[in-house]
Order: C-alpha cells, then structure tokens, then sequence
C-alpha cells in the first residue's frame, strides 16, 4: 500500500521550506502529489525534484576567507545550515547575491570562497563597517602597514601599557572624522578595536560614540595580512553601500539570492549593551522590514531570513515577524 507524507514532511526530508514543497505540487513537479482538503500530501518515496532557481557555477579554485571582524550575533556556527539553503541543480540560475545587513559577512566571505555570482551587493547603516569594506577593496596595503604597526606596538606591552594605548585609540576613532583623507586610518583604528575589546562587541552610545572597554586578549590578531589580501581580491567584484537595507530593493530581481540577518530585537530599554547604532531596531522597524520582505518577494528572489534567536527560517511570513 502506497504510503505518503505531508508537506511539512517533505520539507523536512528535502531540506527546503514547506512553502517551496507547496510551489512544487502545485507546479506539478512532485510525481503522485495531491491536494487532501486544504493540504498537500507526497508519496513517501518521491525524490526531490531538481530546483530551477540555482546559484552560479562553483569556482574551480576555492580559496579560503573569513570575517575579518568579530561580530556579536554573526553566523559563522550557522554556515553549514545556510549554505543548504543556496538552491543547486536545475535549469534557472542565480547569478546575484544580495545581503544588506552584511554585518561581520560570515555568509558572505563562505560564498566569495566557493562561488562566482556575477553581480554581488552588500550594505549595511553601520558607516565604519562599510568604510572598513571599502578600504579593504581599494587601499588594503596601506591598511595592512596601518596594522602592522599598530599590532607591533600594542603586543609586547604589559596591562597598563596596553590600556593606555586602547584608550587613546578609541579617543581617536571617535574623535577623527569619517572623509576620503582619514578613511584608511579610521578603518585601522576600527578593525583594532575590534581585535582588542571587550568580546568583539560593536556598541555607542546614544550621541553615536564606540565605548566598548578594552578585552582581556593574551595575543589577538590585529592584522592578519594573508586574509586582507584574499578579502579585497574578492570585493573588486562587489558593489558596497552604506545605508539602509531598503536601498538594495532596486537591485533585487528573480534571479538574486537576498540574505536577510536583522539586528536583535531590543528586549528591554537596558538591551543597548549590543547597540548596533544610536538608534533601535524596534518593533517598529520589524514591521517596516517585512513589508520590504513581502515586495521582493514578490519579485521572484530567492529570500532567506535568520531571526534573532538563532532559528533558521526561509522566508514564510507576511505582515509581521
């Protein structure tokens, strides 16, 4: 006797969302499917059909990269489950890749090493982050000297010395203004910084000021040069903008793979500790993320999004999150 599973069964198995399962039946493209009432069930012994939507051809030679910043809610541990949901095999290819919350770019940095989209954009509000990017693509050499100076005098310093130097730093970062002139020191005294403090954390106040205490690190990598190096070859072919998530709408289209991964939902007027930037990411702005969520869906894009406690999802709601 035939047996069958439902949709939710079959998302499961296949590793895709159960709305992707739902587009499949309805498509015709699951051999034996059929409507029950108001739900789909599969033969239990259906294979997964081959996905139209793909990602471009894999490079031929990977190299290897990695976040060159930590970042607090980064999703290096996730790779392997997001990496599942890149769409592979088929007829229709993928050839962008969009993620404007680009953050520390764990998911990123996974694809430049593995894949060749032909267009790729990033974003993100935080200025210094993309400014960092940036100066990574177009003046990494002088970065890496800016380091490496930076790295030889802070190691070999006892506690006090070392939090003297932290400090002034940090005066500096916050007191040297953002220009084309001072972009690569404000982005070596933002990538040290990183290195040094207190768990990576990237936290201002509320006048936009880093004030993250110094980290209790033995030996932390400030400038790790082979890596700077492999980044800023693979950033020549990214387009990087500072700004709002709503700006990449007009480059999304049904041939993009969009990485969503929101700041944490503020739990409480005290949750500033991980303020990403002067201002919350409230319920507000939740809302107004998934209406920008239900407009490029509705192009066509391959959308997933990585709620704030960790859970996977595909995208699979409509007016609230």
């Amino acid at each position: 006797m035939l047996s069958y599973m439902s949709a939710k069964e079959a998302a499961e198995k296949w590793n895709i969302s159960q709305r992707r399962v739902a587009i499949l039946c309805a498509e015709n493209r699951i051999d034996g499917a059929m409507m029950v009432g108001n739900m789909w069930i599969i033969p239990s012994d259906a294979e997964k059909p081959i996905d139209k939507r793909t990602v471009r051809y894999e490079k031929e030679h990977q190299i290897t990269l990695k976040p060159f910043v930590k970042w607090v809610g980064g999703k290096g541990q996730l790779i392997d489950e997001l990496e599942k949901m890149l769409p592979s095999g088929g007829e229709r290819v993928l050839t962008k890749y969009c993620e404007p919350m680009v953050g520390g770019g764990a998911l990123l940095f996974n694809v430049l090493s593995k894949y060749d989209f032909a267009e790729l954009y990033i974003g993100d509000i935080n200025a210094e982050l993309i400014n960092a990017y940036n100066v990574i693509k177009k003046d990494v050499e002088r970065l890496i000297v800016r380091l490496k100076e930076m790295q030889m005098v802070f190691l070999p310093m006892d506690e006090n010395g070392r939090k003297f130097y932290y400090y002034s730093i940090r005066d500096k970062f916050n007191s040297v203004v953002l220009t084309d002139e001072t972009a690569v020191e404000k982005a070596a005294y933002f990538i040290f910084l990183n290195k040094t403090c207190f768990n990576g954390l990237y936290r201002v106040n509320r006048k936009g000021q880093f004030n993250v205490p110094m980290g209790a690190y033995k030996n932390p990598t400030i400038c790790d040069e082979e890596n700077l190096l492999n980044i800023s070859k693979v950033l020549q072919n990214v387009t990087i903008v500072c700004g709002d998530y709503s700006l990449s709408k007009e480059f999304i289209d049904k041939n993009t793979f969009v990485y969503l991964d929101p700041p944490y939902r503020p739990i409480s007027e005290t949750s500033a500790f991980t303020s990403y930037n002067a201002d919350a990411f409230d319920d507000s702005e939740q809302i107004r993320l998934s209406k920008f969520i239900d407009d490029i869906d509705a192009t066509g894009a391959k959308i997933v999004l990585t709620k704030c406690n960790k859970e996977l999802k595909t995208y699979g709601f409509t007016n609230a999150l």
